[in-house]
């Protein structure tokens, strides 16, 4: 006998099938985003190094004397790197940003394998039981048929046995 919730438990494993395509998909881009933040932020602190190097630089020059055109200018030059820092330190915030989605797409990917895990899981528990219930129907139906065989051996027999 055929289940006959065989086509609704193959679609239930197809669903799951995607929903694992769906997680490793989601486990992949966090990585990648993970990479760009790690990139990011190297970026960012050689930036920052960069600007603590030259301001030490400019102190030791003001320290030591020199013109004002010179202090202007590295003063100047500061203003940009500073300004670069904050565009970098802009770029490590939107990336973290990215990644925390990234994070909640796999949670909700993972929570919706898991619920498709739990309708495959229900599905073959249903199947278990159903084929146990027609074992035990088609054991009834044969002790159905062997009792009318044995009936009707019996009244063929008490038959034999009267006109014998």
């Amino acid at each position: 006998m055929k289940y006959p919730l065989e086509q609704l438990e193959m679609i239930k494993k197809k669903r799951l099938e995607e929903a694992e395509r769906a997680l490793a998909a989601a486990k992949e881009t966090l990585e990648k985003e993970v990479a760009t933040l790690k990139e990011k932020e190297k970026v960012l602190e050689l930036a920052r190094k960069h600007l603590s190097e030259k301001t030490e630089q400019i102190r030791d020059e003001i320290s030591r004397g020199t013109t004002s055109d010179k202090i202007e200018q590295a003063n100047y030059y500061l203003g940009v790197v500073e300004e670069d820092v904050e565009k970098k330190n802009k770029k490590v915030k939107e990336q973290e940003k990215v990644v925390d989605e990234a994070r909640e797409a796999v949670e909700v990917a993972r929570k919706d394998l898991l619920k498709k895990q739990q309708d495959v899981e229900k599905m073959r528990l249903h199947r278990k039981e159903w084929e146990h219930e027609m074992l035990l129907v088609e054991k009834q139906q044969e002790g159905i048929q062997n009792d009318e065989l044995g009936s009707a051996m019996h009244i063929l027999r008490k038959k034999r046995g009267e006109n014998g």
